[in-house]
């Protein structure tokens, strides 16, 4: 049987060692570890050595149980402080330990029974109990835990699991779990067989050479040989964060589709921007803290040209020249000057007709919005949102349902996409969109209409246009084949690794 100089050399190990661990054979061949698998591997196939693989759970120590196992557990440098003054302020013990280790202490002491906890002039004072002071010399199961950490390095999970619940040691951040590997090699009787036939061991090269050609060397050498199936390291070289390549893929379509970017480089707007140019009343209810969130210093910005914000308050007042009655009410241009982090991509929408646009013309935005929420699998409180209008003179609500459910099949790649009635203060009519998820079901993933003329005629457009605001977000979902939202931005290592985007 035809054996490589790494094939011989690792069983003639075998043939002394019989079983070993892979470590302990790579340290008596002299090869290296990817030499000596790639033998073992080789050996195996050829029905001459055995492989043996299993997992085992490991606990390894942290750098903050580095940093404890060298000067003390905050309890135990807090009790000897105890100890010594017999009765302790939370001022004394911040002395010896920080802010985030006083915080758990008297959970700590109680617990243990190491002190009584009581206010003294309106200041709490722990004071040392018997049981106190005979806990100094007394070493807890964490304790040992630690040491035996210190002192190894990583321990099998189930030595710790002997002294207290490794869930202890890992909510204390100074134990983490891991899996590892341990690997066995065994040599087969047909291995043995051949191995105690003596194996003849020549030098090995692993390129011919004209010299080797020439002086006739090459008939006493062995050629390394190479074995492209089998398994090695794999590499993670680095990539675009899979959230981040959908938007930039969304990006791209969109400008193909002859779409022009809208961008901006602040996420603060004014209330006047994000809401009083989209023709949402100041007394509307989305307005409130609840339903945004509002800047405390700077509190106030700028108003953009007089004319622009008379034409805007207008409209809100008694409908300007739309012939509307608009909302009937004082418009304050205070509250149009605060300050907030933007709640929807529409707020450039406005800034954009407010500039001038192409007509018949194409935009969008893909921008970071804020919004008060509770976070769940397909809620976020910060979150990107790409809004778009399409100004022109015959356009219809037609055409807005067309791009729509466009945009969701071909770009986001939903199966079953339907359209709802909706309302917002900036278009009518208006429409709310969901696209069918096979985890999640229907969701909703944004909202569109035709901007209203109190709107479009206050910042100069005299044309119709077809607007929408679609989180983007749950639309990634869809590509990336995930049912939580929070992944997007997780840190997950195996996620942002293996993560592909069906386009």
């Amino acid at each position: 049987m035809e054996l490589s100089y790494q094939e011989k050399v690792t069983l003639i190990k075998l043939r002394e060692l019989k079983k070993v661990s892979f470590d302990k054979l790579v340290k008596e061949t002299g090869l290296d570890q990817v030499a000596v698998m790639r033998a073992i591997l080789w050996l195996q196939s050829k029905g001459l050595a055995k492989l043996h693989e299993k997992q085992k759970r490991i606990v390894k120590i942290t750098e903050l149980g580095e940093k404890y196992a060298k000067i003390g557990l905050p309890e135990r440098r807090a009790l000897k402080l105890l100890v010594e003054k017999g009765k302790v302020t939370l001022e004394d013990l911040r002395e010896v330990l920080s802010e985030d280790e006083l915080r758990p202490i008297i959970g700590i002491f109680r617990k243990e029974g190491w002190a009584t906890v009581r206010k003294e002039d309106d200041v709490l004072t722990l004071e040392l109990t018997e049981k106190g002071k005979e806990a100094l010399a007394k070493e807890r199961p964490i304790d040992i835990a630690l040491k035996v950490l210190a002192e190894k390095r990583e321990v099998e999970a189930k030595e710790i699991e002997n002294l207290l619940p490794l869930k202890e040691l890992k909510t204390r951040k100074i134990g983490e779990e891991d899996a590892k590997a341990e690997r066995e090699v065994e040599i087969t009787d047909e291995g043995l067989k051949i191995a105690s036939e003596g194996l003849e061991l020549k030098e090995e090269v692993s390129i011919l050479t004209p010299e080797l050609i020439k002086s006739g060397g090459w008939k006493n050498v062995e050629f390394k040989r190479f074995n492209i199936h089998a398994p090695v390291k794999r590499l993670y070289p680095g990539k675009k964060q899979p959230y981040r390549t959908f938007l930039d893929k969304i990006r791209r379509k969109l400008i193909e589709m002859g779409f022009i970017e809208m961008t901006v480089e602040s996420l603060i707007e004014t209330q006047f921007w994000n809401f009083d140019a989209l023709f949402q009343p100041q007394n509307h209810p989305a307005r409130d803290w609840t339903d945004t969130y509002q800047l405390k210093y700077p509190k106030y910005g700028s108003l953009p040209d007089e004319t622009l914000v008379e034409r805007i308050k207008a409209s809100h007042e008694h409908g300007w020249i739309t012939g509307s009655k608009g909302w009937g009410y004082k418009w304050d241009p205070r509250t149009a000057m605060l300050l907030m982090p933007r709640a929807h991509a529409t707020a450039l929408s406005a800034r954009q007709l407010g500039k001038g646009v192409q007509i018949p013309g194409k935009y969008f935005a893909i921008q970071r919005v804020f919004r008060p929420d509770v976070l769940d699998r397909t809620h976020l409180i910060e979150f990107n949102q790409v809004d778009g209008f399409v100004v022109g003179e015959t356009l219809t609500f037609k055409h807005l349902l067309g791009i729509l459910k466009r945009f969701a099949v071909e770009i986001a790649g939903a199966k079953k996409v339907k359209f709802l009635p909706d309302y917002y203060p900036f278009t009518e009519p208006s429409v709310q969109m969901s696209a069918y998820h096979e985890e999640l079901g229907w969701v909703e993933f944004g909202g569109a209409g035709v901007f209203r003329e109190e709107m479009t005629k206050a910042l100069g457009i005299d044309v119709p246009a077809i607007a929408w605001g679609i989180g983007i977000d749950r639309l990634a979902m869809f590509k990336l084949g995930i049912d939580d939202i929070r992944y997007l931005f997780s840190y997950d290592l195996k996620w942002l690794r293996e993560a592909k985007l069906v386009w």
